[in-house]
């Protein structure tokens, strides 16, 4: 059978497509808007557990409770 055998180009034209469609799947994912507010909010999550995100919602609490003082 000769590389350029009319079947076996089939069966690699075959065998990108499903590289393809493998590949575009797995980009949907990367990107979809769901996995993506997940990611976001885990990552927030768990900055704001750490000292400096506490100290980070202390400052916002603290300037919330000035500006309400103020008026």
């Amino acid at each position: 059978m000769s590389p350029r055998d009319p079947e076996h180009i089939q069966r690699e034209i075959e065998s990108s497509r499903t590289q393809l469609a493998a590949t575009l799947d797995e980009l949907a994912e990367r990107v979809s808007p769901r996995r993506l507010a997940d990611e976001a909010k885990t990552s927030a999550t768990t900055f704001l557990q750490t000292p400096v995100g506490m100290a980070g919602i202390a400052s916002v609490v603290l300037l919330i409770a000035l500006g309400v003082a103020r008026r």
